[in-house]
């Protein structure tokens, strides 16, 4: 079982009496009847929103495919979108709050961002290169390392100036 895997029951138990707790309260506010509109007013926006979403994200991934562009920006928006859409879907008040937050513009590309973070650190650098593009690195020179074992390539040069932005690409062996 892989490490993270096991916290995810008790977690899931939390949400669902984090769920539970916030139902009641809300209930208490305005009626039980009227949170029971709001769960499911909530979960039938997400079912609709889920098709537009699915089908938003299946577009911008066919013209980015066509136009020959790396479709991994259309891929995240459209997973965040879909995530979105799935959490106002699921009946409860908490997971339609977030499900609307990831729904905003500039919390979508937060979202986004740290989708394409963890998708990068999941993948080699040449398939994260073809999904998202290729990607900017800018070297800064550190300490003195001492010098390796003599070989019988020329080492290469130093970067003489700290400032200097140094452009290439990653590339995995």
């Amino acid at each position: 079982m892989r490490r993270g895997l096991k916290y995810v029951p008790p977690a899931l138990l939390l949400l669902a009496l984090l769920e539970l707790t916030v139902f009641v309260l809300v209930g208490r506010a305005v009626g039980f009847g009227a949170a029971v509109l709001l769960v499911f007013g909530a979960s039938l926006l997400g079912l609709v929103l889920l098709r537009r979403e699915g089908m938003r994200a299946w577009r911008s991934f066919r013209a980015a495919a066509q136009a020959g562009r790396p479709p991994g920006p259309e891929v995240t928006d459209g997973l965040v979108g879909l995530l979105g859409a799935l959490m106002l879907a699921l009946p409860g008040l908490v997971s339609g709050v977030v499900g609307l937050l990831l729904l905003v513009p500039p919390l979508r590309r937060l979202a986004g961002g740290g989708v394409r973070r963890a998708t990068e650190r999941r993948v080699s650098s040449m398939v994260a290169g073809d999904l998202f593009g290729p990607r900017r690195v800018r070297v800064y020179r550190g300490a003195p390392q001492p010098a390796p074992e003599p070989s019988p390539a020329p080492a290469p040069q130093p970067v003489t100036d700290p400032g200097k932005a140094i452009e290439g690409e990653i590339v995995d062996r």
